[in-house]
């Protein structure tokens, strides 16, 4: 397994109105300035740097996040004591109660915009490596869980705000998957993470027929489990799992062809008692959808399993007539709230393809074809626009993403 830690020094916090001092006398954070001296003044300037580091990290840890991080940037005492152990695992003020969300282009370069949701501020922000629309992105915590569904060859697990990341191999497949679903989770109380990657094959000339293979990797043995098989007869996996309170959920697609009405379901996998094998899975172990859906997205949100998704017409499944939120009750669904209209029609270009994201209280829901912005609060059941991001279309067919993920300075 091959490691890379990287410095904060090469992330752009920038934001559309930067703090700008003409004198270069100050630091790039708001409301603070360390001021020039005059030299013809009778008294000699004290400088900073005399302090002890415990008083330098009580003035840090005042801040917000992201002036922390302009300042790591300017002083190297700085930006040793940001990057240290000790200030990390402090409960300071800085750490955010909300997620934030990184939206970027199917651009060739690793650049995109950062929005604070709890300053509801975007920044120019950039990753310490190439990430691609199509990739498979599973966020948990303060990491993200990134792998090229195109060759699949590697997973980065990153820390966007430190910049720091693993590079893990994935495990060899028996054949070339159709599909690939990644989820992923954080246990702070273990100081471990799990990843799991849901193939599936087809092996039937009518498509009936899937086998499916579950591979799970356990960061504290640092390595991958052998794999679970199995396979589905009438149903097969998608690109859509996510991991909650330990159980993985896999969504999965009907392929009969005479049942369209409700296309979708859900099936489960207790990742406590993991076994080598699961058998032909029956029809009765598959929760069914709550309506026929379109891009429906499983996220962990409040401890609860949480679906996104469009909710198809029933005379023609594939256009939608709105996008609803639903949570996991036992084997039932129970709608928690469906987009108003009149969101629906801010963001012009949505239709069927949309990509959402969600973690700690908020759900992201953003159009593959423009910037707009839709978060929804589960603890005060609002929905709100984030503030106007400035990324613009380079050209017409342009493809927009992102993803959530919560702040952190530590890795694990």
């Amino acid at each position: 397994m091959d490691f890379l830690n990287l410095s904060v020094e090469g992330a752009s916090w920038s934001d559309d109105e930067p703090d700008f001092n003409p004198n270069e006398t100050g630091v790039f954070i708001p409301n603070l300035e360390i001021i020039e001296m005059d030299g013809n003044q009778g008294e000699n300037p004290v400088s900073i740097d005399i302090l002890p580091d415990d008083l330098h990290e009580r003035i840090l840890s005042g801040l917000p996040l992201t002036a922390i991080f302009k300042a790591s940037c300017v002083r190297k005492r700085w930006n040793q004591i940001v990057h240290s152990k000790k200030f990390t695992l402090k409960d300071a003020n800085f750490l955010s109660d909300k997620t934030w969300y990184f939206m970027f282009a199917s651009s060739v370069e690793p650049v995109g915009y950062l929005y604070d949701s709890g300053l509801r501020k975007w920044y120019n922000f950039e990753l310490p490596f190439m990430v691609h629309h199509t990739w498979n992105i599973a966020p948990s915590r303060g990491l993200v869980c990134f792998m090229d569904d195109e060759t699949s060859k590697a997973l980065y697990i990153c820390n966007p705000i430190t910049r720091e990341y693993e590079l893990l191999r994935v495990p060899p497949s028996m054949g070339f998957p159709v599909y690939s679903a990644l989820a992923f989770s954080v246990d702070q109380s273990k100081s471990k993470y799990t990843i799991s990657i849901v193939r599936s094959m087809q092996a039937s000339d009518d498509f009936l027929l899937w086998n499916v293979s579950i591979h799970v990797y356990d960061s504290k043995e640092k390595t991958w489990l052998p794999p679970v098989t199995g396979a589905m007869q009438g149903w097969r996996p998608g690109d859509v799992s996510v991991i909650c309170n330990n159980v993985l959920y896999i969504l999965v697609f009907c392929t009969r062809p005479n049942d369209v009405q409700n296309c979708h379901g859900l099936i489960t996998y207790n990742l406590d008692n993991i076994e080598s094998s699961i058998g032909i899975l029956k029809d009765e172990s598959v929760i069914s959808a709550p309506c026929a859906l379109t891009c429906g997205r499983l996220m962990n949100v409040q401890g609860k399993l949480v679906l996104v998704g469009g909710i198809g017409r029933p005379n023609r499944p594939g256009l939608i007539k709105g996008i609803g939120i639903w949570v996991l009750d036992g084997r039932q669904w129970t709608e928690i709230t469906r987009m108003p209209h009149k969101f629906v029609q801010g963001f012009g270009e949505l239709d069927d393809v949309f990509a959402s994201s969600g973690g700690g209280d908020l759900i992201y829901i953003q159009s593959y074809g423009g910037t707009a912005l839709l978060i929804y609060d589960m603890n005060t059941r609002q929905w709100f626009w984030s503030q106007k991001c400035s990324m613009h279309k380079k050209f017409p067919l342009e493809i927009f993403s992102g993803f959530c993920f919560e702040p952190w300075l530590q890795f694990m």
